[in-house]
């Protein structure tokens, strides 16, 4: 095909969908993005550069004005992780994209599977993650299913779960799942190989499996991760493999919730392996790095504040989901988030909380965040008394008291990067989105925690955020009514 054939992504909200897009831009591809809310796509370098079509899988009205004029169609979505309902609601979708697929006539689809050993006993995910490449591949549009080992990369669900154990616990006791083989993948080739496809024909209607170059068990993966961090960890083996209390354990260790491990646990319990090398055959030119050197790329990037996709897909809340408080870990971030639904407009609200901070302070419980700013200032950090530029006007860059301004978009949003000292990396994020006539304010605060210091932080810090928080959120919305009336 040539670069000026148009792409479809469904799941560039994701985490390889969002590092796909801009690759294929690059490469000077067209392309159009299939996405349930728009919204979430913001803040993406690349969004001007990408159609976008508001649209759902299992709606056959917005896949059939999704599939018009495409030649390929990547197909990148993930339902949610366990349970048969979801499992099958996962293969309803995929029905309906091969259908729609073959009523536009597409070329291609292109899937990215798990690598899985089908005559395992499969969780119903897993199991649901095999049988939509059959379901793609029994339409009749040519399909190329790639079949991927754990993805490592800076962000990824596999790399965070290595991560945070090994950072956290000197001495882990060690289920049987942790001495599976598995053969992890790099971020980086994965990309290749999705691109690359394009060009080659021969990998047009095969079944691909991709993997790293070396099998390793998930003890080994943090023991290679601990040498990288120049760590020493001490793992006891035990013969059970309990994946559910696994799942439970690791999410009360790490930040990142238990339906996200679940998978990763069931698809380690089996072996996970590349059983042939069609891959080598038809991609030549890639040759896939080692778990260690993809370990240090992926350390280096979130060291450098570098993460193309991980917890900022979710920062935008999808308009009509309001919920007044919301606490969920995401991605290795702890998120904790309040809603308030106005009868306001959005630059009323806008201008209500790009206004705090400062002479004019933070509206409730002031003296609380005086104390905060004291104590950082006894210990070396900023404190709170460097105050603002101006009482009303802020700027990306600026700072504001222990704040640093990360991101302003007009009557949107205002995202603050915390420069106090604490164990981790944390903002707080304000947001005023159109929802009829109406606007709904969001303050978000999250906590990327460093190590159990960083753990415990978050958990001393979490009773006194429904004080503050609440207290917070109900001021702007006054505040916001006083500006609306003020002109």
């Amino acid at each position: 095909m040539t670069n000026q054939n148009l792409i479809l992504i469904t799941g560039a909200t994701g985490y390889v969908g969002g590092r796909l897009v801009p690759k294929l831009l690059e490469a000077g591809y067209r392309v159009r993005c299939l996405v349930r809310d728009p919204s979430r796509l913001q803040g993406r370098s690349w969004l001007n550069q990408v159609e976008v079509i508001n649209g759902d899988v299992l709606s056959a009205e917005s896949l059939a004005e999704a599939m018009k004029n495409v030649s390929v169609a990547y197909y990148l979505i993930h339902g949610m992780q366990g349970g048969k309902v979801n499992a099958e609601r996962d293969l309803q979708a995929a029905r309906n994209f091969a259908q729609a697929a073959e009523d536009a006539n597409i070329e291609r689809i292109i899937y990215l599977g798990e690598l899985v050993d089908p005559t395992a006993n499969l969780s119903p995910y897993l199991r649901a993650r095999h049988e939509t490449g059959y379901i793609l591949r029994y339409g009749k549009v040519p399909v190329t299913e790639f079949r991927a080992g754990m993805i490592v990369g800076s962000g990824s669900a596999l790399f965070e779960m290595i991560r945070y154990l090994t950072e956290r616990e000197p001495v882990l006791i060690c289920p049987a799942w942790f001495y599976s083989q598995a053969q992890p993948i790099a971020i980086r080739d994965v990309l290749s190989y999705l691109i690359d496809t394009l060009k080659t024909p021969d990998s047009n209607g095969r079944v691909i499996e991709i993997g790293g170059p070396t099998r390793l068990t998930y003890a080994e993966m943090l023991l290679g991760y601990a040498k990288e961090r120049d760590l020493h960890r001490w793992l006891i083996p035990t013969p059970f493999n309990a994946p559910r209390l696994s799942a439970y354990w690791v999410h009360m260790i790490t930040p990142i919730h238990w339906r996200i491990v679940a998978p990763l646990i069931e698809g380690l319990r089996a072996k996970l392996v590349v059983r042939d090398d069609t891959a080598k055959k038809i991609f030549p030119q890639i040759h896939p790095i080692d778990f260690q050197t993809a370990a240090h790329l992926a350390l280096g990037r979130i060291q450098r504040d570098n993460v193309e996709t991980s917890w900022s897909d979710a920062l935008v809340v999808s308009m009509g989901d309001f919920k007044p408080y919301q606490f969920t870990v995401e991605e290795g971030m702890f998120i904790e988030r309040r809603q308030v639904l106005l009868d306001l407009k959005p630059e009323d609200v806008f201008r209500a909380y790009t206004g705090i901070g400062g002479e004019r302070g933070w509206l409730y419980m002031d003296w609380s965040w005086a104390i905060r700013g004291w104590m950082d200032k006894a210990i070396g950090g900023v404190g709170l008394r460097r105050g603002r530029r101006h009482p009303d006007e802020i700027y990306t860059g600026e700072s504001l008291d222990f704040w640093r301004v990360e991101s302003v978009e007009k009557n949107r949003l205002m995202r603050l990067r915390a420069e106090m000292k604490l164990p981790g990396k944390a903002w707080l994020q304000f947001e005023s989105t159109p929802q009829d006539d109406k606007t709904l304010l969001t303050v978000t605060a999250y906590l990327a925690p460093y190590g159990v210091p960083g753990f415990l932080y978050w958990y001393a810090m979490w009773p006194f955020h429904k004080f503050i928080f609440d207290g917070l959120a109900r001021q702007l919305a006054s505040r916001a009514r006083v500006l609306a009336h003020s002109y």
